[in-house]
């Protein structure tokens, strides 16, 4: 028998239309949630952080009060530089090099964050890479398992070490892909890791939200980043973004307005659910 999930949750009421909401027991909250910094005395722990994406989405969250732990691969000039900008903007800034793809390096992971700040309030799960391939019969094993293994599992890891730290009004946001809606036919192992990542995202987010866990995700179309130079030819770098209808590959800094908002308060009544900078393809969502 399945269980009624309705029960009372305020005074039973009734109004004549159109109604009036002084007469509303309780009042509707209609007042912003938060004036100025939107993510005040928080840590955030960013993967991939070091460029791209995540240092946009690194240096917003600065300026809106977080402490930064940054995860990347070993791209340590674009780390020290992304940290040099975090600390100029008051804010103190983790480095923390290594493999995500590696599940014992995950754990470090949180656990030298923990160690530096104490607490751990959002986490933005971003790091990903992708090779080109024009057939199935070119993805190797060990391709695939890279891919997964640095895309899909490292959240995996990541979150499931994250858990006993994070507490009610805690934040976690994927990053998956606008491929995971349409697919790719050069990028077939990396579509499937953010059509995993999606899935993940929904079911997290249901277990998680008696808890008051957020769990979200951004889905990017073509940004502008360094994984697309050391990914593509030449000459698909230079089209890169003009495919879709605003005829241009979007900045990280227009992705990284979709984490603040579904880290914030912003975003309190949202959970499972995915956001869409990708130069206006329609995607079902």
């Amino acid at each position: 028998m399945q269980k009624d999930s309705k029960k009372k949750i305020r005074p039973e009421q009734s109004q004549a239309k159109p109604g009036l909401e002084k007469n509303l027991k309780p009042k509707p909250k209609s007042q912003p949630a938060l004036a100025g910094d939107k993510l005040s005395g928080k840590v955030a722990l960013i993967t991939g952080g070091d460029s791209g994406i995540g240092r946009a989405t690194a240096l917003l969250f600065a300026e809106h009060g977080a402490d930064i732990a940054i995860a990347y691969l070993n791209e340590t000039a674009d780390a020290k530089e992304t940290k040099k900008v975090v600390e100029k903007l008051g804010r103190k800034c983790l480095l923390i090099e290594g493999d995500l793809g590696n599940e014992t390096h995950c754990k470090k992971v949180i656990s030298k964050t923990l160690k530096k700040f104490g607490s751990l309030d959002i986490l933005i799960n971003n790091a990903g890479t992708h090779w080109e391939a024009d057939s199935i019969e070119d993805i190797t094993t060990k391709q695939l398992m890279t891919t997964f293994n640095a895309n899909f599992f490292s959240i995996f890891w990541l979150t499931k070490n994250a858990m006993p730290h994070l507490k009610k009004g805690s934040s976690i946001i994927n990053t998956t892909s606008v491929t995971a809606y349409r697919g790719s036919d050069h990028l077939i192992d990396y579509a499937a890791t953010k059509g995993a990542i999606l899935s993940f995202t929904r079911s997290l987010s249901a277990n998680l939200a008696e808890k008051g866990i957020r769990v979200n995700a951004v889905a990017p179309g073509p940004i502008w980043t360094p994984l697309i130079a050391s990914t593509f030819s030449k000459e698909s770098v230079a089209e890169f973004g003009s495919d879709v209808p605003m005829k241009r590959a979007g900045e990280p800094r227009e992705v990284a307005t979709c984490f603040l908002f579904l880290a914030s308060e912003d975003s309190s009544y949202m959970t499972g659910q995915v956001l869409h900078p990708n130069g206006g393809e329609i995607v079902g969502s």
